[in-house]
């Protein structure tokens, strides 16, 4: 946050530079180097030629607030303007003393508007969404923060009078704030996109960025994980907290164990010999499935199941069962055991297949 502020801050007095040297340095808003009293004797002058020959000639633009008084006062003694025209002579035109203070009136009105609904509507929009509100209220305190520094800017910019120093001023802004910011305002955008969308919430176990880890916080510029592995071997929690930024998930496949059900499929590899014999061998394999995974089974109603093939030196069993994520170390122990169990009482009309050697010596008579 301290990042954030200190860049808007520079955002802020860069903007305002560059747009008082405009201001300064535009042609288009120098004036002529005559004195108020020539100016003002030329554009009356100017009006006069106008009105005699039949056309609509405006007078040269007015100076000082006199001259632009005359001149104002002239071009609606001319036009003779309804009510809502004659409003917009008298405050927004080139020709009124009021225009740089009536533009940064209506800039602020129509910024706070804008900011109160903006706010009202992400407020009622993310509010049942987030799992903890101080984060919210954190973002929005720092949304308000925000937008309190471009009202300021663009304040300032309007009570020139200039349209279009206004208009350059807000794409100049947006241009730094863009560039400035990026990282800051990347995070912001993808918390966002995780209240809103739920990609993963606390408690779920995601893989980032080749990173394995169970969700147990989401602030406005990390995801911490506890994670998975890492220090030691299989899916176990280490206890190692692993801060992710947010700014990098646009760019980062998330795989979630659980976005849409609560179980995962799992299997605990079995190798068999060929003199095995199969079907006592299934049978084992499926009871210790269905003794270790009893729970899981009851909730959801299916069943362990296996799939295999052959290889080199025997047969390949999968024993498939439902798993719980956070659990599938405890689990899949729990069926090895039990398989290993069955298969010792059961030897040898079931046995493993490991890497050995048999040598055989034959006598052979001559």
């Amino acid at each position: 946050m301290r990042l954030a502020k200190r860049g808007a801050l520079l955002v802020v007095l860069a903007a305002v530079g560059a747009t008082t040297w405009w201001a300064r340095s535009a042609p288009a808003q120098m004036m002529p180097g005559a004195e108020p009293a020539a100016a003002a004797q030329k554009g009356a002058d100017e009006h006069e030629a106008g009105r005699a020959s039949g056309g609509a000639a405006a007078p040269s633009r007015p100076k000082s607030v006199a001259e632009k008084r005359d001149a104002l006062a002239r071009l609606l003694e001319d036009e003779e303007p309804g009510l809502f025209r004659g409003l917009y002579l008298r405050l927004f035109s080139e020709y009124s003393p009021y225009r740089g203070l009536a533009l940064a009136v209506a800039t602020l009105l129509v910024l706070i508007l804008l900011r109160r609904y903006t706010t009202r509507l992400l407020r009622q929009y993310a509010h049942p969404r987030v799992q903890k509100p101080e984060n919210l209220e954190r973002f929005l305190k720092t949304w308000n923060g925000v937008w309190k520094l471009v009202i300021a800017v663009f304040v300032l910019v309007a009570l020139s009078g200039s349209l279009k120093l206004l208009g350059l001023s807000a794409a100049f802004l947006g241009m730094m704030l863009g560039w400035s910011l990026q990282a800051p305002v990347t995070g912001l955008a993808a918390w966002l996109m995780i209240i809103l969308k739920r990609p993963f919430r606390i408690g779920d176990r995601i893989i980032i960025a080749g990173i394995i880890g169970d969700v147990s916080d989401i602030t406005l510029t990390h995801i911490i994980l506890n994670q998975v592995g890492g220090t030691i071997g299989g899916e176990e929690p280490s206890g190692r907290a692993v801060l992710i930024p947010n700014a990098i998930l646009f760019g980062q496949v998330i795989m979630n164990y659980t976005l849409r059900e609560e179980y995962m499929l799992d299997e605990v590899p079995v190798r068999l010999t060929f003199d095995s014999d199969w079907e006592l061998a299934k049978s084992i394999m499926l009871e210790a499935a269905r003794k270790g995974a009893a729970e899981i089974i009851e909730k959801t109603g299916q069943g362990p199941f296996i799939r295999c093939e052959f290889f080199d030196a025997g047969v390949l069993a999968r024993l498939r069962y439902q798993s719980i994520p956070d659990r599938r170390q405890e689990l899949s122990t729990a069926i090895t055991e039990g398989v290993m169990e069955g298969f010792r009482r059961h030897y040898p009309r079931v046995k493993f297949c490991y890497p050995h050697s048999v040598v055989q010596y034959r006598w052979q008579e001559e």
